[in-house]
């Protein structure tokens, strides 16, 4: 099933994306294959990962270093608009699909590739996340999803790429689908997907079990600029590194884990488990800084916004009209978002324990009741009045 002749295959080293290699050579009749293996922080040592796609029948192997852009310009803009997604997941691993799918396709432009290919499965989101991203970035570049469409077990799968020199796991592999980047870890399959089973302590590696977490708090302060985090405990840190370095503070004190039932894009509910101890508590500590610095009515109209952005980003729409334009307006907000946040951690759980902004919109005189208490009481009595008269005329009119 010929569909191209040079090919950039998004590539993990995992079964899936091997096996795209012979499938897409034999069975598609693509001449040249060139893998893509994204350095994003995984901490996997990405050399092996190289040689195994060209054992695998790979032209070139390739890895891109996206660690920084990662962070820089994808991360922190999510941050900067608090997403949760469905109010839970901080996007950890759906934020480096757009990077992932850019990168492909620079690829593909430098190495005069005609497609790109993945090993995503049809019943993901991720799926979705680079077909979209793809089109959006390059729309006259082929998109090629062999696992969607091979209809393999996975047995078969393992079976098929041993024929071409694919090796597998001699040991039985783990049950658990993971993927890790740099700002956390995503956990599904195997026990996981009986939802009323607890996650053994097992599956995690970034965050401590509460009872090997420290018994007394620690305290640590986040500065922020223009709505981005800057320094850690007072020092000032590149961005990756000041990720780097809050993921294993916070994750100590057991931290950052998520076990949520999620609704994909595609229809189907998915219990997700997720690890991402830094981006839950810079959201938690950003969030916490508006809450000190923006008005009223700009607070409360964002976190529609924030809704809206998260959705976008899970389903797959980071490059899209309205992705640039909420962007624009999460900007404007981020002007004063200027300030340090203090959080106690412990045993579990991150509390914000203190704030301070030069761009401050919360005045003592007024909030105190103490002597110094500078707000005109008397005023009170009129503002009630008017702002009550429509409920008080339809309560009339009821009689």
């Amino acid at each position: 099933m010929g569909r191209a002749q040079k090919v950039v295959l998004a590539y993990s080293g995992g079964v899936d994306t091997s096996v795209c290699i012979p499938y897409l050579q034999h069975e598609w009749g693509v001449e040249e294959v060139i893998t893509l293996a994204a350095d994003l922080g995984q901490g996997d040592e990405l050399e092996p990962i190289r040689q195994k796609a060209l054992a695998a029948g790979a032209a070139q192997s390739l890895i891109a270093d996206g660690t920084q852009s990662f962070i820089t310009d994808y991360a922190f803009p999510a941050l900067q608009a608090n997403a949760l997604y469905e109010d839970r997941y901080p996007l950890s691993t759906a934020l480096a699909r757009p990077l992932i799918a850019k990168l492909l396709v620079e690829a593909a432009a430098v190495h005069g590739a005609d497609a790109v290919a993945h090993g995503c499965t049809g019943k993901g989101n991720d799926q979705v996340r680079f077909d979209v991203a793809i089109a959006a970035l390059n729309p006259k570049l082929k998109v090629l999803a062999p696992a969607r469409e091979w209809g393999m077990s996975r047995e078969e799968t393992i079976a098929y790429g041993e024929r071409y020199g694919v090796t597998s796991p001699v040991k039985k592999s783990s049950p658990y689908s993971i993927d890790r980047n740099l700002l956390g870890r995503s956990i599904e399959a195997g026990s996981l997907e009986d939802p009323w089973v607890e996650p053994p302590e097992e599956i995690y590696a970034l965050t401590q079990a509460l009872d090997q977490t420290p018994d007394q708090p620690e305290y640590i302060t986040l500065d922020f600029e223009l709505g981005l985090p800057t320094q850690l405990n007072g020092q000032t840190l590149d961005p990756v590194t000041l990720v780097e370095q809050l993921n294993s503070i916070v994750g100590k004190h057991g931290i950052g884990r998520i076990d949520m039932v999620e609704n994909r894009l595609v229809g189907i509910k998915s219990r997700e488990i997720y690890e991402a101890p830094a981006l839950l508590v810079l959201i938690q500590a950003h969030r916490d800084l508006e809450s000190l610095t923006l008005t009223a009515d700009v607070t409360q109209y964002k976190r529609g916004i924030e809704q809206t952005y998260s959705q976008l980003v899970y389903n797959g729409l980071w490059y899209s009209p309205l992705k640039a334009a909420l962007d624009a307006f999460i900007q404007q907000t981020q002007t004063r978002v200027t300030g340090t946040i203090r959080i106690k951690l412990y045993k579990g759980s991150a509390t914000v324990v203190g704030r301070r902004s030069p761009h401050s919109l919360y005045t003592p005189e007024l909030a105190t009741y103490g002597a110094e208490d500078a707000f005109d009481h008397k005023a009170a009595e009129g503002f009630i009045y008017v702002w009550g008269l429509p409920t008080r005329v339809w309560s009339e009119g009821e009689r």
